[in-house]
Order: C-alpha cells, then structure tokens, then sequence
C-alpha cells in the first residue's frame, strides 16, 4: 500500500461564473427603452405593458416609463390557477 497519495489531476475545483439574476429595476423606478427590468431563468415574471421578453426569458423595457409590478390570476390550460407576478412600464 502506498503510504502518499499518487499525484495527478484534481477532479475538484471547476464552478461557472454567476449569471446576476434577479430584479433590476424596482417598483417605482424610471426605466427607459431597452433597459433591463429583470433577469430570469423560466418565467417567474410575466411580461406586461410596454415591457418584452427575451430570448433567455429577461424582461425589458420597450418605451420609457415607470416600473410597476402587480400581481394577477392566471388559468392554465387544465383548468388550474396560479397567481403570477406581471411587470409593466406606464409611460
């Protein structure tokens, strides 16, 4: 039995860099066109008035305005509902 560990190439030690996701521009804020409203993985966030999603599902503005977020319930197909955070940017 050898009384050392054999020296070679560690498994450990690779992570990805962080993504920065999250809300970026909070109720009540100006935004303006194009500006980022929130970064999402899924849709966590629905896109409202004057505000776009992306193709990696980041909300943003498409006019200048002022950020609201308002809470609705939404149907889905099967019949359920779920109650969904929407974003919307009032000029």
């Amino acid at each position: 039995m050898a009384k050392t560990k054999a020296a070679g190439s560690t498994r450990l030690g690779r992570d990805s860099a962080p993504k920065y996701l999250g809300v970026k521009l909070s109720d009540g804020q100006k935004a303006g066109s194009g500006m980022v409203i929130v970064r999402q993985r899924g849709t966590k966030f629905l896109a409202g008035k004057n505000v776009k999603r992306g193709g990696d599902d980041t909300l943003y503005a498409t006019s200048e305005g002022v950020v609201s977020f308002t809470t609705k319930k939404k149907t889905r197909f099967d019949g359920s509902q779920r109650i969904v955070k929407i974003v919307n940017v009032r000029s």
